[in-house]
C-alpha cells in the first residue's frame, strides 16, 4: 500500500504542476505576452505532462481501500480515455503540427494541425470531455466530511465543467470570451489534483505507523 500511495501522490503532483502550468501559459497567451511557437510549445508540453500523471494518480486512488469499487473503476476507465485522446494530439503536434506551422509548410499537413473545429480540436475537446467525467466519478470515491470534502467538492466541480468544456469546443463560432468560460478550470483541476496529492501524503503517513 505504501508503493501506491507514493505512486498517487507524484501522480497527483504531476498532474497539478503539469495543470497549473497549462493554465499560466494559456492566461499569458490571451494577454498576449507569449507569441508562437512558443505559447504552442509550452501549451501542448505542459498538457501533454498532465496525461500520464493523471492517469497513474486515478490507478493509485483504484488501488487504495477507499478504491477498488465501480466508481473508481469508471474513473480509471475514462482516464485512461483521456490519456489516449491526449497522447495523440499532443505528441502530434510537438512533432508535426507546429514545426509545419513554424516553417510554412502546411499543404497536405493542414488537416493535422490544431485550429478551431479540426479534426484534432475535437480529438482534444474529447480528452478533455474525458477527463472531467474521471473527475467526476473520482469525487464519490470520497466523503462528504472531513478534509475530504474538499477533493470531492472540486473533482466534482471539474467534472461539471464538461457542458462549458463542450460548449467552448464545439460553438460554431470559437472566440477568446468563450474560451474564458472555461477558466474555472484553472481552479478546479490544479485544485483537485493537489488536494489529491495531499490526502496520497497523509494515507501514506498514517499507514506507515500501523
Amino acid at each position: 500500500m505504501q508503493r501506491v500511495l507514493k505512486l498517487g501522490f507524484y501522480g497527483a503532483l504531476g498532474s497539478f504542476i503539469g495543470s497549473a502550468t497549462y493554465s499560466i501559459v494559456q492566461f499569458l497567451q490571451v494577454l498576449k505576452v507569449l507569441s508562437f511557437p512558443w505559447d504552442e510549445i509550452l501549451i501542448y508540453s505542459s498538457s501533454l505532462a498532465i496525461a500520464p500523471s493523471f492517469l497513474v494518480a486515478i490507478l493509485a486512488l483504484h488501488h487504495t481501500p477507499k478504491g477498488g469499487n465501480i466508481m473508481s473503476h469508471a474513473a480509471l476507465l475514462f482516464a485512461v480515455l483521456y490519456a489516449v485522446f491526449a497522447f495523440l494530439v499532443y505528441t502530434v503536434q510537438l512533432s508535426i503540427g507546429v514545426p509545419a506551422v513554424s516553417r510554412g509548410e502546411t499543404g497536405p499537413l493542414q488537416v493535422l494541425i490544431l485550429t478551431p473545429h479540426s479534426l484534432f480540436w475535437v480529438v482534444d475537446a474529447l480528452a478533455y470531455i474525458c477527463m472531467g467525467i474521471s473527475t467526476l466519478f473520482a469525487a464519490f470515491v470520497f466523503d462528504w466530511q472531513g478534509r475530504e470534502k474538499w477533493i470531492r467538492g472540486l473533482m466534482l466541480a471539474n467534472g461539471l465543467m464538461v457542458p462549458v468544456i463542450m460548449l467552448v469546443y464545439f460553438y460554431p463560432h470559437f472566440s477568446i470570451p468563450l474560451l474564458l468560460m472555461a477558466s474555472p478550470w484553472c481552479i478546479t483541476c490544479p485544485g483537485s489534483m493537489l488536494l489529491l496529492a495531499i490526502y496520497f501524503m497523509r494515507e501514506k503517513f498514517s499507514t506507515q505507523f500501523l
